[in-house]
């Protein structure tokens, strides 16, 4: 029986870190993966797919450019959904490729099979070559997760879908209903309602994506009614059926009828552990299959580890890396740094989303005095450049010791733009180092130099 250093089930980015972690501190280290692709969720179906796909949409409908060249303007006239499986398809097959190059460089062993505890120290992998035994010493488990089902939605793999079959879409539907109001259901409701999608988004709670910044979700909601798009907030779904002429009909609790061409259901995902045989390492899942994990990613077996989306929020690519790298650190007795309250978000609206630190909300909750700035990305001659007028920058900082306390931005290239607020909120810095630092111009950075003056010029005026 072949036996290992370190284990990890999952190829994903939390599972890739986690092998390549121990390969560097010398380590006999196997990653078993149960397709015969490397990648997981997040380079096949999920975070890769679907952020191709929002490059696809806004490059082809020219969205960004219509407010210099019309609202008429488009690079293609008729988009289908071959167009965007393309681009898709191509980035996923770079990302394979990318990755088995990663792993064979790092000298990672790749099991291919579905993996299943035997004991607390021993997996069994059943393959296509037949079924392996494998021990190891430390175990990390990243299996991620999968969409979760409902017995009220008939799913059909054509007019009612969940969000990993997107792209196995024939064609692009001109009206469409997607239930929840999570991440992923409002990713594509802005993706679908830029297209031209007539979109009506469902979802049970008051209002959308509760862990952000109320105001940033305020101007998204704004910006999803500016292109048709029905909000139906407190309302739930209490079944789905199909129509007779191929279309759906969402009937909600509140006795009300939303017809649409399509259903994408979005709510939630479902850790996969079934088939882990969890039980035969002394370890359980709660009921929507995530596996409890302590401080140092420590399940109740101290050998076993488990990262990324199958213990639950913030289900993020990057915070999945991190959590992976740490694991096979501690696993070995290896102390890493690493602040999970200096982690960015990235959502991938349209505009999208990027924040880190503190909201308004935790901070009035807390009882926390805060001040804030903020720069529109229209007084900024980067955003009329490149034709992105909605934007908004928005620093939180303490009215007396200027330290920075959060920052929240809404428009396009917001992940990209966040890291500088990153750095400074990490290093402890005030409001005040970007009032004395030069940016380039012009460039949307610009907007911290902006955001700090009127955050300070608040101040000074009380």
């Amino acid at each position: 029986m072949e036996t290992y250093d370190l284990i990890v089930i999952g190829s994903g980015p939390a599972g890739q870190r986690a092998a390549i972690q121990a390969s560097k501190f010398g380590k006999k280290a196997a990653l078993i993966e149960r397709m015969e692709v490397v990648g997981g969720a997040a380079i096949n179906t999920g975070t890769i797919p679907s952020k191709t796909m929002r490059e696809a949409v806004l490059h082809l409908s020219g969205f960004y450019y219509q407010n210099i060249y019309g609202v008429n303007y488009r690079v293609k006239e008729t988009i289908t959904m071959a167009d965007l499986s393309f681009r898709a398809q191509h980035v996923i097959k770079t990302e394979i490729d990318v990755t088995r190059a990663q792993l064979s460089r790092n000298g990672i062993e790749l099991l291919n099979g579905i993996a299943s505890f035997v004991s607390p120290n021993q997996i069994r992998v059943n393959g296509l070559r037949g079924q392996s035994e494998f021990r190891a010493e430390k175990i990390v488990i990243a299996t991620g997760t999968k969409p979760a089902e409902s017995p009220l939605v008939p799913f059909n793999n054509r007019t009612i879908i969940n969000s990993d079959q997107i792209l196995q879409m024939r064609e692009i539907p001109r009206t469409m209903i997607v239930v929840g109001g999570g991440v992923i259901g409002v990713e594509y409701t802005c993706m679908f309602a830029t297209l031209g999608v007539r979109v009506t988004l469902i979802e049970k709670r008051p209002r959308l994506l509760e862990f952000a910044d109320s105001e940033m979700v305020e101007t998204l909601c704004y910006h999803l009614r500016d292109r048709r798009v029905t909000l139906r907030l407190n309302e739930e779904v209490e079944s789905v059926e199909e129509t007779p002429d191929n279309g759906v009909v969402a009937n909600l609790k509140s006795k009300k009828k939303v017809a649409g061409e399509a259903l994408l259901y979005a709510v939630g995902r479902q850790g996969n552990v079934d088939e882990l045989n969890l039980a035969a390492a002394g370890l359980e899942a709660d009921t929507r299959g995530r596996i409890a994990v302590n401080a140092d990613y420590q399940t109740s077996q101290p050998h076993i580890f488990a990262v990324g989306d199958v213990i639950g929020f913030p289900s993020l690519g990057s915070v999945s890396m991190e959590q992976g790298r740490i694991a096979a650190a501690k696993a070995f007795g290896v102390n890493l740094h690493s602040d999970p309250a200096h982690y960015p978000y990235g959502i991938y609206t349209i505009p999208e989303i990027s924040f880190i630190g503190k909201t308004e909300e935790q901070l009035t909750d807390a009882g926390l005095p805060y001040e804030i700035g903020i720069a529109y990305f229209r007084e900024i001659a980067r955003g009329q450049i490149r034709g992105d007028t909605t934007g908004r920058l928005k620093l939180i900082f303490h009215p007396d010791t200027k330290e920075l306390l959060g920052v929240h931005i809404i428009g396009e290239g917001a992940s990209e733009l966040l890291h500088i607020g990153q750095a400074v909120l990490a290093l402890k810095g005030t409001v005040e180092y970007f009032v004395d630092t030069v940016f380039n111009y012009p460039t949307l950075a610009e907007c911290y130099k902006t955001a700090a003056f009127n955050g300070l010029n608040k101040l000074s005026k009380m």
